[in-house]
């Protein structure tokens, strides 16, 4: 039996070496690994739903409101309310860089930023020379603002489900309080595992 102690040790160090294996992908590859909701579906639902926002009916007439000059836009709440826990931080980002990359908008910052842009500011009001320091009051105001939700119906039976995630969008007219544009953009996966654990 003592003899066989240090072949028990080698096998189990060798199976713990031969456990983890990383390859490095590039960022815009497509890998669905676990069937949720990725990074990729961030993207696409974000580029496809501002794609089909700025190409509506509103965007002319917030055009002709402004004179030519573009909307200024700002993204608000987007909630999670599917089961799965997804960092909507991360399609709020995504969302502002289609946004800022149309060169469709102006695009101002979230509730959050402008915070730290302003407490920035009154330590400016101390410590700045005159002729370097930004004044109060000179923020731009939105016309629009973007908020919505993602959803999630979960299908499933032993090994096997369909998974249907439904993204809803809304623009607001700050100043009305009016729906300018309502999008949705549904996906959805079927998803097989050798275990059932959903």
């Amino acid at each position: 039996m003592l003899k066989a102690l240090p072949l028990i040790g080698l096998a189990f160090v060798l199976s713990a070496c031969g456990g983890t294996s990383v390859q490095r992908m590039d960022a815009g590859e497509v890998k669905d690994v676990s069937g949720r909701w990725n990074d990729t579906d961030s993207r696409l639902v974000a580029e496809e739903m501002i794609t089909d926002c700025l190409a509506q009916a509103w965007y002319p007439r917030a055009l002709k409101e402004t004179g030519g000059k573009e909307p200024t836009v700002i993204v608000g709440t987007v909630r999670n309310q599917s089961q799965e826990h997804i960092n909507t931080d991360t399609f709020v980002e995504e969302l502002q860089r289609a946004l800022i990359n149309s060169g469709k908008v102006e695009f101002v910052a979230s509730k959050g930023e402008r915070g730290e842009v302003r407490d920035e500011r009154l330590d400016q009001d101390t410590n700045a020379s005159e002729e370097t320091r930004t004044a109060h009051g000179k923020e731009t105001g939105a016309n629009y603002m973007l908020s919505g939700t993602l959803n999630q119906i979960v299908d499933q039976e032993g090994g096997k489900a369909v998974v249907y995630y439904q993204t809803n969008l809304k623009l607001l007219n700050m100043k009305s309080n009016k729906i300018a544009w309502n999008g949705q953009k549904k996906i959805k996966k079927f998803v097989k595992r050798s275990k059932a654990g959903w």
